[in-house]
């Protein structure tokens, strides 16, 4: 069989992820690779952690990637921070939370899930109401930007809940780092995970995460190793950490790690308030464009993330037939739902470099002329016009 190289198709990534990238973070990884212990690389990781820092507003110490997805972020979360016995109030409202309480289950803890339906958020008062019914608690777990269902969940009122029951947190921000509101100190969040890929406009495959003193004098209590070698905070400190040398624990990925600090770079830019405020212009457009075509996001207003829209699939409208056409016709990609929402819900997202007007006026042309030619939807230019309607305002 005949063997060349790779080349993927150009794509415009309007799902849940990875999304765009942009062209200056694919120039960062054709860079020389230098070694992950080289003097230079080293200043480099000073550099990005305190950018991460700004992205978290975050003071903490203990902020850096983890050499892995984000899936991977939530590992070192719970293989840190959970004995064995320890009992996790886990809230599941989607697909990562059940993750989450699968990582405690293999920690050797004990979940007590706290259930709301896909598409609603986390109710606060089903969390205070478990709380007390689980006095010995030790954490609480929950996804602030919801994958799967496009909501978001309410920090600070679920940390303040937590934390008048004496427990710590755990926050999945995969989604939510650099697309909306996320303030780690001033929420109090205790440990904090989240991805390259999404609003940061990275490739794929690095996780970022935050711990404060209060997480990590947990850590440092352990009275057993922490389940996983490669994960374990005592040995990757090492490398991470303070200034000098560094122990080496594992080979760093060099190129990786350059495009990242691009990424943060780029953030920094921008200003993350601004950033904050680009995912909300373009979901706003990007929803009035879909009214008009008389389509309907799932999530009540209060609760949708800007960056993650999930929309309902008309009646009589093929969800993979579409999803392929648009892809054929159009190289753009929008996810489907999970789980219960499997074939009832499209996820669009609107994260990082994806986040750009181009890309909302390109999807509400393109799903417009896909659904009339199914016999569905409203008009096309109508809606093209609502949504640079609303472009313009700014």
């Amino acid at each position: 069989m005949p063997v060349s190289s790779f080349q993927p198709p150009v794509r415009t990534l309007m799902g849940p992820g990875p999304a765009d990238v942009h062209p200056r973070i694919l120039s960062a990884l054709a860079r020389p690779t230098i070694g992950h212990l080289d003097p230079a690389f080293v200043a480099m990781m000073d550099e990005l952690k305190q950018l991460l820092r700004d992205a978290f507003r975050t003071r903490n110490a203990l902020t850096m990637p983890i050499s892995a997805p984000g899936s991977a972020g939530m590992e070192t979360c719970f293989v840190n921070l959970v004995e064995p016995g320890d009992k996790v109030v886990v809230c599941i409202n989607g697909v990562f939370g059940g993750r989450m309480k699968e990582n405690v289950i293999r920690a050797g803890g004990t979940p007590v899930c706290v259930e709301d339906a896909w598409g609603d958020a986390v109710d606060p008062d089903k969390l205070d109401e478990t709380l007390k019914l689980h006095p010995d608690a030790k954490l609480v777990a929950f996804v602030h930007a919801e994958t799967s269902t496009g909501v978001a969940s309410d920090v600070p009122t679920l940390v303040d809940i937590a934390h008048r029951h004496d427990c710590l947190t755990i926050v999945d921000a995969v989604t939510s780092l650099g697309g909306s509101p996320l303030e780690v100190d001033a929420w109090g969040a205790d440990a904090v995970y989240a991805g390259s890929q999404k609003c940061l406009s990275c490739t794929p495959g690095l996780a970022p995460l935050t711990m404060n003193e209060r997480a990590l004098e947990k850590v440092r209590a352990r009275q057993e190793p922490v389940r996983s070698w490669f994960l374990d905070l005592n040995l990757v400190l090492g490398y991470w950490s303070g200034s000098g040398k560094r122990a080496y624990h594992h080979t760093a990925p060099v190129n990786a790690l350059y495009a990242l600090h691009e990424s943060l770079v780029m953030l920094h830019e921008e200003g993350i308030e601004q950033a904050w405020a680009r995912h909300r212009r373009n979901h706003l457009a990007l929803k009035a464009g879909l009214e008009a075509l008389g389509l309907e996001l799932m999530v009540k207003e209060a609760d949708r993330l800007p960056q993650l829209n999930a929309v309902t699939i008309p009646g009589g409208i093929d969800d993979a037939l579409l999803r392929k056409q648009l892809l054929d016709l159009y190289g753009l990609e929008i996810g489907a739902g999970l789980g219960p929402l499997a074939g009832r819900i499209w996820r669009i997202g609107l994260m990082g470099y994806s986040s750009r007007a181009q890309n909302v006026l390109l999807c509400i042309g393109a799903l417009g002329t896909a659904l009339k030619a199914l016999g569905a939807g409203g008009d096309t230019g109508e809606a093209l016009s609502r949504a640079q309607s609303v472009l313009s305002e700014v």
